[in-house]
């Protein structure tokens, strides 16, 4: 099951910050990209749907990091 969440940043440039660390994330295979203007980024991913989403709860600790909300 393909996932999507989306996660908004005070400003463009921390936006662009998270998009790069995910680039090179280690913790799953994510594609990531701006969406609607440069202080929102768009991540999907793979889910199995089975058990605790670890991708999901990782990329919300990484947004939190910069201060980011899910939207």
């Amino acid at each position: 099951m393909q996932t999507e969440i989306r996660y908004r940043f005070a400003r463009a440039q921390v936006a662009n910050r998270f998009l790069n660390e995910l680039k090179h994330w280690s913790v799953a295979e994510v594609k990531a990209k701006l969406f609607q203007g440069s202080d929102t980024v768009t991540i999907t991913y793979e889910f199995d749907g089975q058990g605790f989403d670890y991708t999901c709860s990782e990329l919300d600790d990484l947004a939190n990091k910069y201060d980011g909300e899910e939207l």
